[in-house]
């Protein structure tokens, strides 16, 4: 959202679908006809595409070690088995993942995402800001893995303020 650089491959479009909506505005890019176009849905897709965006969510909140509330890791879990992958091996003997369903279709880009992700150890990486007010989804590319928020300009800032006013009692 602030200063981070996108999620790496195919990690990108989970954090962009993640961020389409502003959990602090309530702003929802996928109730534009600009928004559904970015990711190829139609009118009748959004539903099912805002569902599969909480369910990310829920499992970027689950990589930072906070858990999201109605949502578990099992509404993604659930999701991914109508997107089936198979490995294809060409010519060459490359292996590449590829949706057996349509490959055009959200879930299908997005699961095809999420297993490239894990085979490389990146999925645990991105994850969502624990700020309440925010929870934007963000990659974390610090040495330990252990970021928090998705800015320390905004949100870190204003949870060490939190916490600093709460120690000197006002």
């Amino acid at each position: 959202m602030y200063d981070r650089a996108p999620a790496p491959g195919g990690l990108a479009l989970v954090e962009s679908l993640v961020n389409t909506l502003s959990v602090d505005t309530g702003t929802d890019r996928l109730d534009s006809a600009d928004g559904r176009a970015a990711f190829g849905l139609t009118a009748a897709e959004v539903p099912a595409a805002k569902e599969l965006r909480e369910a990310l969510r829920a499992a970027c909140l689950a990589h930072a070690g906070h858990s999201s509330p109605g949502r578990s890791a099992g509404d993604l879990d659930r999701m991914l088995t109508g997107a089936p992958l198979r490995v294809s091996v060409d010519g060459a003997g490359a292996v590449t993942l590829r949706p057996t369903a349509d490959p055009a279709a959200l879930l299908s880009r997005v699961a095809t995402a999420i297993a490239e992700a894990a085979a490389d150890g990146s999925w645990l990486r991105l994850k969502a800001c624990e700020a309440e007010d925010c929870l934007w989804a963000y990659y974390d590319r610090s040495p330990a893995g252990r970021s928090r928020w998705c800015s320390m300009a905004v949100c870190g800032s204003r949870a060490k303020m939190r916490a600093y006013r709460a120690r000197r009692g006002g």
